[in-house]
């Protein structure tokens, strides 16, 4: 979907509810709420629209309940998709998301499969960020990647830790895809400490 497209009502509807979800949670002043309202009524293309909610994060729509093969499937249109906390990795995940960015924090996930098949789409430049520790290794072999680059920062000392999780990624981002550790330092993930 072209960044180009004309935006419909629906499109521009389902982002002022968005817009007024972030300023009841006190992510917007009433200022902004009501400058990004007045922008979106007014917005032409859906890459406009995506703009608008790209700072906010927008809770995903999962294809509940979880079928016998383990597939959970998101498909959003602006804002950030994201999964952080303690959370339930499924066998299959697969994510559409056309106006924002993907963030997936594994730090704390709960795994029962010992591997993921993520299918990503993500359009407009969005970034797919995956956050990892020790014993989760990320293979992306299978992910094209279109106009950003794949940024792998974890340490080569855990070569030898023990993978516990293995993230298969396939499919097509727009944006950078990064693979990373919380930001905290090594030295705390040896002491046990959790905290981010």
């Amino acid at each position: 979907m072209s960044v180009e497209m004309k935006a419909s009502h629906a499109d521009r509807d389902q982002v002022v509810d968005i817009l007024r979800d972030a300023s009841a949670d006190g992510r917007l002043t009433g200022e902004e709420l009501d400058e990004r309202v007045e922008a979106a009524l007014s917005a032409r293309t859906v890459g406009e629209l995506a703009d608008l909610t790209r700072d906010l994060p927008v809770p995903a729509v999962e294809a509940a309940p979880a079928t016998e093969r383990d597939v959970v499937v998101a498909d959003q249109r602006f804002g950030t998709l994201q999964r952080v906390g303690v959370w339930r990795v499924p066998r299959r995940f697969e994510i559409k998301m056309v106006g924002g960015d993907v963030r997936l924090d594994f730090t704390e996930a709960v795994s029962e499969h010992g591997e993921l098949e993520l299918y990503v789409e993500v359009g407009f430049g969005g970034d797919l960020v995956l956050i990892t520790k020790p014993g989760v290794s990320v293979e992306t072999e299978n992910l094209k990647v279109r106009m950003g680059d794949i940024k792998i920062r974890t340490p080569r000392s855990d070569a030898n830790t023990p993978v516990t999780l293995r993230v298969k990624v396939s499919g097509r981002v727009s944006g950078d895809v990064i693979v990373r550790y919380p930001r905290r330092t090594l030295g705390q993930w040896v002491r046990g400490e959790s905290s981010l």
